[in-house]
């Protein structure tokens, strides 16, 4: 409209003279769309890094965490005297027979793959899988570098596919001193395959490499044992003499990937799609010299930055045109000037209006606000009610979760009892050594028992609502442990799943808890018959509400049971299994924290409840 009418006011000039100046607007659009595009494309590629460092950052906290929770598991072992003994006198077959089945219950109770153990020559003597096809005893791991690394220098870390079973694990090796020399070594296996399966499933591409660059671990399975740049022949030497991926040959990758430790953009062709511009990050974990990397495609971003460039062009265009509009509109300003002058008149009369309501809305108000102190006074009795109820609500779980906690409580115990008995006879023997780490391992225990305590304090502890941004991952995780016992009870699985670090709420992290605790122990009382036993807590964001969901694989709400789950004293349980207040407890805290809770069956089967608060 505004280069028609510029048109208009220039038609008697030099069409040249006007061409060249179209041309020369449409340059600068055109420029200048290019730089917004190139400027934009830039900034989202920036963030994208931050965005995927901060994911591998995550992944690299996640597998370290992993690793380091059995660190000291061998050394408490090697510690064990019915070891020691099968190391004096290997021939007696009464000691192996108690040994193998302590490293089977060593194996059943710390959630391992296998422990099993081996004399000086790196002979098997026992194992957990004593009793199963694929047993290591009879077997030699002498070339294995665990074992090497543990007698000579005191531990032994490796990543492998196992010799005999075939099922690749991390080993942790300790060795055996007895009278001063090292008789043998003890040994675990981890498995890593559940977290590589929280790889793929988390949709990310994400590779782990050896310290040769041999991909080990990958959400991609075709890309699983090669390696990102050719191995030289000393490092394939080294791999087969160790048999860290038995007879595999490990191949090239050929994909352009290597170890950096900025991000940086390669040209990539994924196993299910077509090549594109891929951002590769790349951070070290582990004390092996892994890396992790992770795979980010850069196709949305590109789109993204050449939609802007298109709009800067236009918008520029725009403005170009509004610029002749506005010369073309000058004749219409004593028009406007006339209508702000009926206006300002229309203000004036509406304002003699507002002063005569004005004078009848401070009576009403005045006696509006007695009434606001009356309900102020009830609203205040109420709410001591409901934490009184929150209150009761807590020590009700807390009973429920009185068993299991005995048992977590009694596991820390247990140990501590041998480490005091090992270290009465250490100390009679003068070996103050060794019994300064037998009250080391006193005091973790210890240290154990003084967070699960700590939890329990936190959980009963009656305090006023107070609102603050609380991590949805950090309460998630305290719920978890809460209620473990019942897990273990139930043999259910929890899994939290895609929760950011970043990720909180506006709620009172106490009360976010306990109504977390509370759909959980619901969750698995729902699981317990079923034959798929899953528990599941996801989080996502909405706008500016974040919601909780906790999911259960269980047979769902009977369809007469929703419209009243909220109701006080109404339950589903048997007799005596509940007192139907939990949930509804629940609601009113979640109504408190001034959002909302609902329940309702999938089509698949199982329950939802989903509760949804305001994001921090």
């Amino acid at each position: 409209m505004g280069f028609l009418a510029y048109l208009s006011l220039h038609a008697n000039q030099n069409w040249r003279w006007l061409g060249l100046r179209i041309l020369a607007a449409a340059t600068l659009c055109g420029l200048g769309g290019w730089l917004v595009a190139t400027q934009i494309l830039q900034g989202q590629i920036d963030r994208l890094g931050q965005q995927s460092l901060h994911r591998a950052e995550f992944y690299r906290q996640s597998l370290e965490s992993l690793l380091s929770r059995n660190t000291s598991l061998p050394r408490i072992i090697a510690r064990e005297d019915r070891l020691k003994a099968v190391l004096r006198n290997p021939d007696s077959a009464s000691a192996r027979a108690a040994v193998n089945h302590y490293l089977a219950d060593i194996r059943r109770d710390a959630d391992i793959n296998a422990a099993f153990l081996m004399d000086r020559n790196g002979l098997t003597l026992a194992a957990s899988n004593f009793d199963q096809p694929g047993s290591y005893v009879g077997n030699s791991y002498a070339f294995r570098p665990y074992f090497l690394d543990a007698m000579q220098n005191g531990l032994g870390i490796f990543y492998g596919i196992g010799a005999t079973t075939g099922d690749p694990g991390y080993f942790l090796t300790a060795p055996i001193e007895i009278d001063g020399q090292r008789l043998g070594a003890a040994t675990v296996k981890i498995s890593l395959d559940d977290f590589e399966s929280a790889l793929t499933r988390s949709g990310d591409k994400v590779l782990i490499a050896d310290a040769n660059g041999v991909i080990f671990l990958s959400s991609i399975a075709e890309w699983k044992y090669l390696s990102l740049t050719p191995l030289d022949a000393d490092a394939q030497r080294r791999i087969e003499a160790s048999r860290q991926y038995r007879e595999r040959h490990i191949n090239h990758l050929d994909a352009g990937l290597r170890l950096q430790a900025a991000p940086y953009l390669v040209r990539l062709k994924l196993p299910d799609s077509p090549a594109q511009n891929t951002l590769v990050v790349s951070v070290p974990t582990g004390s092996l010299g892994w890396s992790i990397l992770l795979l980010a495609r850069t196709g949305p971003e590109r789109q993204n930055a050449l939609f802007a460039g298109i709009a800067a062009a236009f918008a520029l265009a725009f403005i170009f045109s509004m610029i002749i509009y506005f010369r073309l509109s000058v004749r219409r300003h004593e028009e406007r000037v006339q209508a702000d002058a009926r206006l300002r008149q229309a203000h004036q009369e509406l304002e003699q209006r507002i002063a005569e309501r004005t004078a009848d809305l401070r009576a009403t108000n005045t006696s509006l606000e007695e009434r606001i102190d009356r309900l102020k006074t009830t609203e205040r009795i109420l709410r001591e009610t409901g934490d009184n109820a929150v209150q009761a609500g807590k020590l009700a779980v807390l009973g429920q979760m009185a068993a299991g906690i005995s048992h977590e409580v009694n596991q820390p115990l247990t140990a501590m009892h041998t480490l005091t008995d090992n270290a009465r006879d250490l100390l009679d023997r003068g070996d103050l050594g060794e019994v300064r780490s037998n009250l080391d391992g006193i005091k973790q225990m210890a240290e154990r028992m003084g967070r699960i305590a700590g939890e329990i304090k936190n959980f009963t502890r009656k305090s006023p609502v107070e609102k603050q941004a609380v991590p949805v991952l950090n309460v998630a995780c305290q719920a978890a442990m809460l209620v473990e016992s019942r897990r273990r009870a139930t043999k259910a699985s929890i899994t939290l799943p895609e929760i950011p670090e970043t990720l909180a709420v506006l709620a009172d992290p106490q009360r976010l808890e306990q109504v977390l605790v509370n759909l959980l122990l619901n969750a698995l009382d729902a699981v317990a018959t079923a034959p798929v036993r899953q528990v599941t807590l996801l989080a996502a964001v909405d706008a500016e509400r974040v919601r909780i969901t906790v999911q259960d694989s269980g047979t769902g709400i009977p369809e007469n049971a929703l419209a009243h789950l909220f109701e006080p004293f109404f339950t589903t349980k048997s007799s005596g299994q509940g007192l139907g207040l939990g949930l509804s407890i629940s609601r009113m805290i979640v109504q408190e924290l001034g959002g909302t809770i609902e329940a309702h069956n999938r089509e698949n089967g199982g329950a939802d409840f989903c509760i949804t608060l305001d994001k921090a």
